[in-house]
């Protein structure tokens, strides 16, 4: 069984539901910033060995809030779900989603495309918080998914952010000057979107539970993933 949610930023309590089955056989789907890979320190391990030992496989996209796992030594990219992911030798029930990629997982196709622009940012760099500077993928990445994504036709896709049109202005944090947000991640997406056939598109970062047309924005919630209509 598939399981998906949005951020949870280093909290898992909402993983110990007893509505997910504890077996290998059941993958949870996380939209991005996890907060596995945010510390980069023991507090990351202490966060790994207890995801690892939950008795589930979980699947994170990349967020903004957390670095890379291609930037981090101890991961290695492998063949799993007919595409690449990065995993740790150490922890086999933790995956890393690569950009891009397109998985079958259960019978299912997934385009995955982690990355956003943390509006926070330099707030961040002033309080000397955490702040990555692979948050959002690079026009060469950009390029080359909008070039092998052309024409496609998948089940989901899995994104961090959202495309630009479907913005949810009413979730903005206060305070932010929006005129210095960087858009480019949410206009990428408009393109995706309107080059891709899908049933159905997944996101976070937004901190909300929406629907609009075929697009849902996760946050706590935890859903099992409906069969595909194909």
């Amino acid at each position: 069984m598939i399981y998906i949610t949005g951020d949870t930023h280093g909290t898992f309590s909402r993983l110990l539901a007893p509505t997910i089955e504890k077996t290998n056989n059941n993958l949870v789907i996380i939209l991005g910033d996890a907060g596995i890979n945010y510390y980069l320190d023991e507090r990351d391990k202490t966060k790994k060995d207890y995801l690892n030992n939950l008795g589930i496989k979980i699947l994170s996209l990349q967020g903004n809030h957390e670095e890379r796992p291609e930037n981090i030594s101890t991961y290695k990219e492998i063949d799993m779900y007919q595409g690449k992911v990065f995993i740790e030798d150490e922890y086999p029930n933790l995956i890393f989603a690569k950009n891009g990629e397109v998985y079958n997982i259960e019978n299912n196709s997934f385009l995955v495309i982690g990355g956003a622009y943390s509006v926070d940012k330099y707030y961040r760099l002033r309080n000397h918080l955490n702040w990555f500077k692979d948050e959002q993928l690079s026009k060469k990445e950009q390029e080359h998914i909008l070039k092998t994504t052309k024409d496609l036709k998948v089940d989901y896709v899995l994104s961090h952010t959202c495309p630009y049109k479907y913005i949810p202005r009413e979730a903005f944090l206060p305070g932010i000057n929006q005129d210095l947000v960087d858009n480019s991640m949410e206009y990428f997406l408009d393109k995706i979107e309107e080059q891709v056939n899908y049933d159905k598109w997944y996101c976070g970062h937004y901190h909300i539970e929406k629907e609009i047309d075929n697009l849902e924005f996760m946050y706590h919630d935890v859903k099992v993933l409906k069969k595909s209509k194909h």
